[in-house]
């Protein structure tokens, strides 16, 4: 079994891309962010569309300044087609070839991580975003924008499900506004620079993506389910428990991410994720008991300082826009994703957290 992903999401991936897949060939892709979770998908699905699909094969630009990629994405393989650059998006990058793509993928999504590098959050959402709208100026490319769904903050309950035009319900001085604020502003950048130098920006705003890949020290709820049913412990869930998300399989996220950076209309933010279900965490800790066939102990506990405990109360996407505009249409239910990374974290994980 691959140590960072499954062969067989990759080839879900290309499957569920189509003819989106084509728009990539003879093409070079700048890629931040490349060895972190998204990015490590990222990179091997180019990779398995130079292999099997693409007439022409595209070449990947992959950088990362490596301060989160952990354990799996140091194991990250060379791959034919891809050049790894360690570089920090916060310093600008100079690329002396023709560029036709940016993802710009890098930032720091864990809540534990952004706690305690929150300048670093801000800067690589901030800086580092306009430094690769600068690089997409100058190439004349289509750049896509990693943003949030933390970016609605918490949602009154009448804009749940959430759709693109909510503008947000955010505090600039709570313990995550590191990462919401920057990435809403993120994302001001990307339309400034799409009105003023017709510069083609698109933001995507990614609702709880999640699949093998995941660190173990992610500090998010999946990992941390994971690592404590390897470990035998009991599961731990922050505050009342009712707080509700919803969850989208890494296959569906990766292929709404490209089918958003080649179709999205220039200048737009669209949410990619699975809006069904939405269920509580509580409720989350027994579908997992009905997918591993088994009781497992499960407590609430107090929100640990190193984790923000300003999380919203609920979180849903509407997928409208994309699902019409895009054909997005997430395929993997919640048990069937979460039977595969259970199955890949089992033979992965240490249990040690």
């Amino acid at each position: 079994m691959n140590t960072y992903l499954l062969d067989s999401d990759i080839a879900e991936i290309a499957d569920h891309l189509g003819t989106t897949a084509n728009a990539f060939a003879g093409k070079t892709i700048l890629l931040t962010g490349a060895r972190g979770f998204l990015g490590r998908y990222l990179t091997e699905t180019f990779a398995h569309l130079n292999r099997e699909r693409l007439q022409e094969p595209c070449k990947i630009i992959a950088t990362d300044n490596l301060i989160t990629a952990g354990k799996l994405g140091s194991e990250v393989q060379d791959k034919d087609g891809v050049t790894f650059l360690k570089h920090d998006v916060i310093q600008p990058l100079r690329v002396n070839e023709p560029v036709h793509f940016i993802l710009h993928a890098a930032g720091i999504a864990s809540p534990y991580y952004y706690r305690a590098y929150p300048l670093e959050t801000l800067d690589v959402a901030v800086t580092g975003t306009r430094h690769m709208l600068d690089l997409a100026r100058e190439h004349k490319v289509r750049i896509l924008f990693f943003s949030s769904s933390e970016i609605y903050g918490d949602p009154d309950q009448k804009y749940v499900p959430t759709p693109e035009s909510y503008n947000g319900y955010v505090s600039c001085l709570g313990a995550r506004a590191c990462y919401d604020e920057s990435k809403r502003l993120g994302e001001t950048l990307c339309r400034i620079y799409h009105t003023k130098f017709v510069v083609e920006t698109n933001m995507v705003r990614p609702f709880n993506v999640y699949g093998p890949g995941m660190q173990e020290a992610d500090y998010r709820v999946l990992p941390n389910f994971a690592s404590r049913i390897k470990g035998g412990k009991p599961l731990h869930i922050y505050g009342s428990g009712n707080q509700t998300r919803t969850f989208c399989y890494i296959t569906d996220a990766i292929a709404g991410f490209l089918k958003v950076l080649v179709h999205g209309v220039p200048g737009e933010p669209y949410n990619i994720g699975n809006p069904k279900p939405e269920i509580s965490m509580l409720q989350l800790a027994r579908e997992i008991e009905k997918v591993l066939g088994c009781s497992l102990e499960i407590t609430t506990i107090a929100y640990p300082d190193s984790y923000p405990a300003d999380e919203p109360n609920r979180r849903c996407p509407d997928i409208t826009k994309a699902a019409l505009q895009l054909d997005f249409h997430p395929r993997v239910p919640l048990a069937e994703g979460l039977r595969r990374f259970l199955t890949w974290t089992n033979s992965v994980y240490t249990g040690e957290q």
